[in-house]
């Protein structure tokens, strides 16, 4: 009896593991991002803003779409262009799905980036892209939302001044979930990637 209930007892063993096996070798792993995944974050959950053709915007007006938000200035010598050039370029490589990608520009330099200059702005990457422009009193609130930094730094005259601010993007799902933040400087190859996997998981 001891025999036969010992047998039983392995043979369970056994079925149980191959079971488990089974389950774990259908388990989908988590996907592998490039840019840091923040999924769940309790910040950058939305905006209320007015683009460069003078119409108010909101996160779920781009229900659909990955958005790909990044806060600068028109007068960025370097990380600004390059951001938005990049994201061109994003855009380009995604092919069909390039009409699913949102790029949008924050300015952090309102007092100069009229609306005018933001749309000429624009044009220089992509027709599709749109720029918003927090009213001054804005900004500061819009800051601590993002938990982003920038401050002007004083030039030879009253306008030729700088602003230091935080280099990066927001990047949100189809649904305007907060996903991704990707750092300055990681290539237009990595972040596509990145957005054909969020793409991926709407479809």
């Amino acid at each position: 009896m001891k025999k036969r209930n010992a047998l039983k007892l392995i043979a369970a063993c056994a079925l149980s593991a191959g079971a488990m096996g089974s389950f774990t070798a259908c388990s989908e792993a988590p996907p592998a991002f490039v840019s840091v995944d923040v999924t769940g974050a309790e910040y950058a959950k939305g905006f209320t803003l007015t683009d460069h053709n003078g119409q108010v915007r909101k996160l779920s007006d781009f229900a659909g779409k990955v958005v790909v938000l990044f806060f600068g200035y028109t007068q960025c010598p370097d990380v600004c262009p390059t951001s938005m050039t990049e994201l061109a370029e994003v855009k380009k490589a995604l092919g069909p799905d390039g009409d699913k990608l949102q790029g949008l520009f924050v300015t952090v330099d309102p007092e100069r980036d009229t609306p005018e200059v933001l749309k000429g702005y624009m044009a220089n990457f992509d027709p599709s892209f749109l720029a918003l422009r927090p009213a001054p009193a804005e900004l500061d609130q819009l800051a601590k939302d993002y938990k982003i930094y920038f401050k002007k730094a004083e030039g030879k005259t009253a306008t030729s001044y700088t602003m230091d601010h935080s280099a990066g993007s927001y990047v949100y799902d189809t649904k305007g979930q907060l996903r991704l933040f990707t750092r300055y400087g990681s290539g237009a190859p990595g972040l596509a990637a990145d957005i054909r996997i969020l793409l991926k998981q709407a479809s």
